[in-house]
């Protein structure tokens, strides 16, 4: 077992849902290497599912780093060279619209890196409080931020689910990152939106923080199915633990979720 390895807890759950009959969301998870990531793609006709797929497989193959600016670096080639096959698939089908939303957790030495593209989010738990470090990149974020659209008229604008970016669709692929240092216990979701369509910031936080990685995954998609699952959902979780978790994990039942990738 790698130093890497030891000093994460990983989870992964993911769900067709309640009304899609495919799965287009994709995830990988490797602590080895330290990169875990989710994708969800767009397109339908299997072309979505291509799309993720796709950009796991180019994740999957990125090598150990030295350091966490060297991971970022790799990350963002991997997810070139998948952007170029997804617009070279797409150039075959004809030119139809096929892509995927990314967004990526890295870590080495202490240090964290997001990477992500698109409406995929990634938080951060710390100190009993939830931050969502990643930015959508959606049409409605763009319209709030810009003072156009208050929150509470994003929650119901009929555009609010149209991403600006996302791997596969432009030939200049648009990533955003952000990095930080790691604290002992930081734990980390990534997911679909397929999960924040049904579940708030703070049901997040509490299922992930009262719960071991791979079952706070498992609770939190369950509570999606339980409340109509619109979209595909996908849960990764990632906790920091060089020394083993402080963590007490009060005892609960284990909901399982129906897992099809």
């Amino acid at each position: 077992m790698t130093d890497r390895l030891r000093k994460f807890d990983s989870g992964a759950a993911t769900d067709t849902g309640r009304i899609r009959s495919e799965n287009e969301d994709s995830y990988v998870v490797l602590p080895e290497i330290g990169v875990w990531a989710v994708a969800d793609g767009m397109g339908g006709h299997d072309a979505g599912s291509f799309a993720s797929a796709t950009v796991v497989e180019f994740l999957g193959k990125i090598a150990a780093s030295a350091s966490v600016n060297a991971l970022v670096a790799r990350c963002k080639d991997r997810l070139s060279a998948a952007n170029q096959r997804i617009l070279r698939v797409s150039g075959e089908r004809g030119g139809i619209v096929i892509g995927a939303t990314v967004a990526a957790l890295l870590a080495c030495e202490g240090y964290y890196a997001c990477v992500w593209s698109g409406d995929s989010r990634v938080y951060l738990l710390r100190r009993g409080k939830i931050v969502q470090i990643s930015r959508d990149h959606t049409e409605v974020a763009e319209l709030v931020a810009e003072g156009v659209l208050s929150v509470e008229e994003a929650e119901t604008w009929p555009r609010r689910n149209v991403v600006t970016r996302a791997v596969g669709v432009y030939q200049e692929l648009d990533l955003e990152t952000t990095q930080g240092v790691l604290e002992k216990d930081d734990t980390f979701v990534i997911c679909s939106d397929g999960l924040t369509a049904h579940v708030t910031d703070q049901e997040i936080l509490e299922l992930a923080h009262a719960n071991a990685p791979q079952n706070a995954c498992d609770l939190l998609v369950a509570l999606t199915l339980e409340r109509g699952a619109i979209d595909n959902v996908t849960v990764v979780i990632a906790r920091y633990a060089p020394h083993g978790s402080t963590i007490v994990f009060p005892p609960s039942s284990t909901a399982k979720a129906t897992a099809t990738q």
